[in-house]
C-alpha cells in the first residue's frame, strides 16, 4: 500500500478561497491523503467551513486553535499528522491534479529526505502568469 500523505492547510479567514483549495488536495490522483485543516482563530466563515468540508471526506480531520501565525498553524499540524510525508499548502493556494503523486513517485525513486516542485502564479482573474522556480510544493519525511 502506498504511504500516507499529510497534506497540512493552515486556515486563516480565507472563506473566499478555502473551497477550492481543498477541493483541489481531495481530487488528487494520489488517494492516500490525510488533510488537516488548521483553523487559525479565523474570524470569519472559514473555520464552520472547515468543519462542513471535513462532513464530506473522512480523510481530513479540522484542528482549531487561537490565532497564532502560519508557522503556529503548521506546527499545531505537525502534532497530529500520522503520515510517513508532510506536504503544506496555504489555504488560498491549489494543488494541480497529480501533484501529490509526482513528489511521491519522486521521493520513493530518490530516498530524498525531501522534493520540491514549482508552481505558477495565477491572477484573481484566472490568468497563469510565469513559471516561479521557488521551493513552495515540497514533501518532506515525516518518520
Amino acid at each position: 500500500m502506498d504511504s500516507i500523505i499529510s497534506v497540512i492547510v493552515p486556515v486563516y479567514n480565507v472563506e473566499k478561497f478555502l473551497e477550492n483549495s481543498v477541493k483541489s488536495i481531495t481530487e488528487q490522483t494520489y488517494k492516500n491523503l490525510e488533510i488537516i485543516l488548521v483553523d487559525d482563530g479565523s474570524k470569519d466563515n472559514s473555520g464552520n467551513m472547515c468543519e462542513e468540508l471535513a462532513k464530506n471526506d473522512s480523510r481530513i480531520k479540522v484542528v482549531h486553535k487561537e490565532n497564532g501565525g502560519l508557522s503556529s498553524a503548521r506546527n499545531a499540524g505537525l502534532n497530529v499528522a500520522t503520515g510517513k510525508y508532510i506536504m503544506f499548502i496555504d489555504s488560498d493556494d491549489f494543488y494541480e491534479l497529480n501533484s501529490c503523486e509526482v513528489l511521491y513517485n519522486e521521493i520513493e525513486r530518490t530516498q530524498a529526505d525531501f522534493v520540491t516542485g514549482n508552481y505558477i502564479h495565477v491572477t484573481h482573474d484566472g490568468k497563469n502568469g510565469k513559471i516561479h522556480y521557488l521551493i513552495l510544493i515540497y514533501m518532506i519525511i515525516l518518520n
